[in-house]
């Protein structure tokens, strides 16, 4: 506790100085007050905190003073409801002290690829993007398909979604990684358990006024589409590949008639793998060690397990078992999601305040 009072003390001095510069009359008068304003609501609790802390500390005092029996038990009373508001309170400053994700309310990008196991991982892959199809409907979002490549039996290659909803990319981002299944394929004969994997990758949406991308950096090409939704293939080319020459990031969309749609999607998807290489870069020239999520070395991770014949699936981070494998198939993944979110809010307090 020692370690939160003293970072929250920092805090409160340096909303003080703030106080004192813009008095001043500085020219950064703009750039400071951004700054205050995004602490004052901490500042604010800490104070309050501080008050109710004096008065928990006033009132054990005035118990040690030998009061008759009436007043004791008043003083008694009131120490317990202080000593409540002091725990809730000093709960929350720790929540308040993690660094908040600025793009949890945003639109998500989700990238479904088979992994290991050929047919069956496809299969797989196929899976999972129902389970988050189902997820995002039943969470009032709007998910649509940007580009998919289909295997021979109806699962997927590749499928990329638009997830369109306030808090989309908050949720969905505990998803990424490496997903695992256990189960007898529908191309086994033989009726043995095999393994298979499809990665999970979710990345935030991003505006024009946040990746700023010139035209010049695009190579834009138009072609035939091909598979599902492309039977006027012969008449218009309507699937667009972009390309990012700086970076060499690639985004395609060929799943809309319409070529202005499917340029307007894929360029939704360029700009935000373009953002994660950039934030990646960061990343490793502050650290070789410490990695944002959305870099590629968690992404490596097995995060979870999916066991048909036991019916369970297990999330590897935060060591949690359920056996209701078919229901959570179904797009029910708030446990799971919400146990990764608060062990994520826990390393990342723990890093704050390290």
């Amino acid at each position: 506790m020692d370690n939160i009072l003293t970072r929250l003390e920092a805090v409160d001095r340096r909303y003080e100085e703030l106080n004192e510069l813009m008095a001043s009359g500085t020219k950064d008068w703009q750039t400071l007050a951004q700054e205050q304003s995004g602490i004052a609501e901490l500042v604010s609790k800490f104070r309050h905190y501080k008050a109710v802390l004096k008065q928990l500390q006033e009132t054990e005092a005035l118990l040690q003073d030998g009061l008759d029996p009436e007043m004791k038990a008043l003083a008694e009373q009131e120490l317990q409801t202080l000593r409540k508001r002091h725990d809730e309170m000093l709960h929350d400053l720790r929540v308040s002290l993690v660094p908040q994700d600025r793009s949890a309310d945003k639109d998500a990008i989700v990238e479904i690829r088979a992994g290991t196991g050929g047919e069956e991982a496809a299969l797989f892959a196929a899976d999972l993007y129902r389970m988050y199809t189902r997820y995002a409907q039943a969470k009032g979002w709007r998910p649509e398909i940007i580009d998919a490549s289909q295997s021979e039996r109806g699962g997927f290659k590749e499928v990329i979604l638009e997830v369109k909803g306030k808090g989309a990319y908050g949720r969905l981002k505990y998803e990424r990684g490496v997903h695992r299944v256990q189960r007898v394929p529908v191309t086994e004969a033989s009726g043995r358990i095999h393994t298979s994997t499809a990665t999970v990758a979710v990345l935030p949406e991003v505006e024009d006024v946040e990746m700023d991308i010139k035209p010049d950096d695009l190579k834009i090409e138009f072609y035939h589409s091909s598979g599902a939704g492309g039977q006027n293939v012969n008449k218009v080319a309507t699937a667009v590949r972009i390309v990012h020459l700086p970076t060499g990031t690639t985004a395609i969309c060929q799943d809309e008639r319409s070529q202005l749609r499917n340029r307007t999607k894929a360029m939704a998807v360029l700009r935000a793998r373009v953002l994660e290489v950039e934030e990646r870069k960061k990343q490793e020239e502050l650290s070789k060690e410490r990695r944002s999520q959305v870099g590629t070395a968690e992404r490596a991770e097995k995060i979870r397990t999916y066991n048909f014949p036991q019916n369970r699936v297990t999330d590897h981070r935060v060591g949690v078992t359920l056996h209701k494998l078919a229901t959570l198939l179904e797009g029910d993944l708030d446990e799971l999601i919400d146990a990764a979110a608060a062990d994520d809010r826990a390393k990342r307090l723990e890093d704050a305040l390290a």
